[in-house]
């Protein structure tokens, strides 16, 4: 038998590695294409899938309420949704762009005399008194040490609210992105544990529904929750003409979100409240202020008393890093998406090795 020569067996090896090398290269070229062609709407897609699934079990029960009817289900929860959205964006942006731009000229601003009551709080009032003093005589001698990393976080929240609009807009095609997801949600689902089993082999349908659980607890746990307290906080804050409620309301929202609290912000409205209200209502306010300060307490174990909770540090990074990199609507996908490469990770970390 002919033995085979060595240097035609090379020759053949090569000339697939050239050609598999330019498969992969045409391949590779193909996707990044692709990719850059959708790049501008992947955030929105994102978040247009999020808000789906989070929502696919209101979905089903507006489905069965409307008798099977699934677009007019999709369709009465995105106007909903929007309506969620708009109205209070209208009601809080003319506050929003005020005080940013009261940061940004924290060196001109100027601020009125406090009120002669405030010496007559405990421990604090005759400091505050004083400080308020000096800041309504010369701000800027007061506000000499502080002023620069004030106009930067007052810049920053103008170039933020300067693409409030395009905020919106992403928001309002996200959800109708939502909308068209969810009357396809059976075959998207289908189509998604088939992706996964293509990717992780046999648990792919674990995967998958791990994947479905930790967006949907996140989305509802922490997104949703922190949109529920704000809305309540900021509610008390237009009632009693906080000044710059919309700034107030953004800052507390990130800190929800961030999982920090909106404890600062409300303890601000509170003195504000009794320095400028009579007793009885600043009470009232005090009340609800504190009540919705504490709110996300009682609702937050109620989502993820079912599992997938997800370790603070993990939502907080997710939530900065997304709104450093994309915005308003970044605060929310980032939160997400990390929360979710966490739960995945860890599945995967704990998977028992095959023998």
């Amino acid at each position: 038998m002919a033995m085979s020569d060595p240097t035609d067996n090379f020759q053949i090896v090569q000339k697939r590695v050239i050609e598999l090398s330019i498969q992969l290269a045409v391949l590779f070229i193909l996707l990044l294409w692709c990719f850059k062609l959708i790049e501008p709407f992947v955030l929105i897609l994102a978040w247009g899938a999020i808000v789906a699934v989070a929502l696919y079990p209101v979905f089903m029960k507006l489905t069965d309420a409307t008798g099977g009817r699934k677009k007019l289900a999709a369709t009465i929860l995105t106007l909903i949704l929007i309506g969620i959205l708009v109205v209070p964006t209208i009601v809080l942006t003319d506050s929003l762009l005020a005080g940013a731009q009261t940061l940004a000229d924290a060196g001109e601003l100027k601020i009125a005399p406090p009120p002669e009551s405030i010496q007559n709080w405990p421990l604090i009032g005759e400091r505050v008194f004083n400080y308020w003093l000096q800041a309504s005589q010369d701000l800027p001698k007061l506000l000499k040490d502080f002023a620069p990393q004030l106009k930067s976080i007052g810049v920053w929240l103008l170039d933020t609210v300067a693409g409030t609009g395009l905020g919106i807009l992403q928001f309002v095609v996200s959800f109708v992105i939502a909308g068209i997801l969810l009357t396809t949600a059976e075959k998207g689902m289908n189509t998604t544990q088939a992706l996964a089993i293509r990717l992780v082999g046999k648990r792919g349908s674990e995967f998958s529904t791990l994947t479905s659980g930790t967006v949907r607890n996140v989305a509802v746990g922490i997104v949703g929750v922190s949109i529920l307290q704000t809305a309540l906080l900021s509610l008390g804050f237009l009632l009693i003409g906080l000044p710059a409620a919309g700034l107030a309301a953004l800052v507390a929202l990130v800190l929800c979100i961030i999982q920090v609290g909106p404890g600062l912000v409300s303890l601000l409205a509170i003195i504000y409240a009794f320095s400028t209200m009579d007793t009885l209502p600043a009470v009232i306010f005090t009340v609800w202020t504190v009540v919705m300060t504490m709110i996300d307490s009682v609702l937050k174990p109620l989502v993820f008393g079912r599992g997938a909770a997800v370790p603070t540090l993990v939502i907080f990074l997710g939530a900065i890093g997304g709104m450093l990199a994309y915005g308003i609507i970044g605060l929310f996908v980032g939160a997400v998406v990390l929360s979710l490469g966490y739960k995945l990770y860890e599945a995967w970390l704990n998977e028992t090795p095959m023998a």
